[in-house]
């Protein structure tokens, strides 16, 4: 009995012809002896192109190099640059307290007994309580780099009260005190009854009073008026409010020695 010969595994079976008929099937071809006749083939070739490159290398005269001296560049002479005084760098400024940089409170007036945080601070969550949906708010925060807030304010007698606000952001991607005045802003333009004008010194800032007061059964009616500007990294924040409508005078002051403290 013959040695029976395994088919190579995936080989695909031959056609059988029609009975009576010789099958013309085409034989398949080995390509082990061939592959390797190319591959010494092309080794040998390799090999002889590097030997002819090293004995024509050899037989040429070295190739100069550049000086590695380089020409002395002369220095500057005289003293340098003075540092920015603390009046001119407005980041060494509002990297400092921010809370010396609020409008002092004038004299005879009270100081405000509601504001938010402690001691002038407010942190983040402080500050996202001060919206309608402070759970929206504070992962906002977050993603806007939100840094710190600092606070003041104040009652004049029994006919206005005072809040300032200074809101910091990091800003290592956007320019977010930019983007929460302009924020501020379409807010109060919304309102109904509503004068506005820029404010003076700065880019787009803007001062807003509202004509007609706020009214809830058993309270007295409220008017109010607010102020939005940013300088640098720090969104500015006024709000004043009093049981007698609010003079433009009064607020555009207050606003513009702020600005001016920035």
């Amino acid at each position: 009995m013959g040695d029976v010969v395994e088919e190579p595994e995936g080989a695909v079976e031959p056609e059988r012809a029609p009975a009576g008929e010789t099958a013309l099937v085409p034989r398949p071809r080995r390509r082990g002896r061939t592959t390797l006749l190319i591959a010494a083939a092309v080794v040998l070739g390799v090999v002889a192109g590097t030997c002819t490159g090293y004995l024509v290398q050899a037989d040429r005269e070295p190739t100069k190099l550049p000086s590695l001296s380089q020409p002395v560049l002369a220095q500057a002479k005289g003293p340098g640059p003075e540092p920015l005084s603390a009046a001119q760098d407005r980041k060494l400024r509002t990297d400092g307290d921010l809370r010396k940089l609020l409008v002092k409170k004038p004299k005879g007036a009270k100081e405000a007994e509601w504001l938010e945080g402690m001691d002038g601070w407010m942190d983040m969550a402080n500050y996202a309580d001060l919206y309608e949906e402070p759970g929206d708010v504070f992962p906002a925060l977050v993603g806007d780099e939100f840094r710190r807030a600092a606070v003041t304010g104040w009652a004049e007698g029994e006919s206005y009260t005072v809040e300032i606000r200074l809101v910091q952001f990091r800003q290592e991607e956007t320019l977010q005190a930019d983007d929460y005045s302009d924020n501020n802003q379409y807010w109060a333009d919304d309102e109904d009854a509503t004068d506005s004008w820029g404010l003076p010194g700065t880019e787009d800032g803007m001062v807003y009073v509202h004509r007609e007061p706020e009214t809830e059964p058993g309270y007295v009616p409220v008017y109010s008026a607010e102020a939005h500007a940013w300088r640098g990294d720090i969104t500015m924040e006024i709000w004043v409010s009093g049981t007698k409508a609010i003079p433009k005078k009064k607020i555009m002051d207050l606003a513009r020695r702020q600005m001016e403290r920035l």
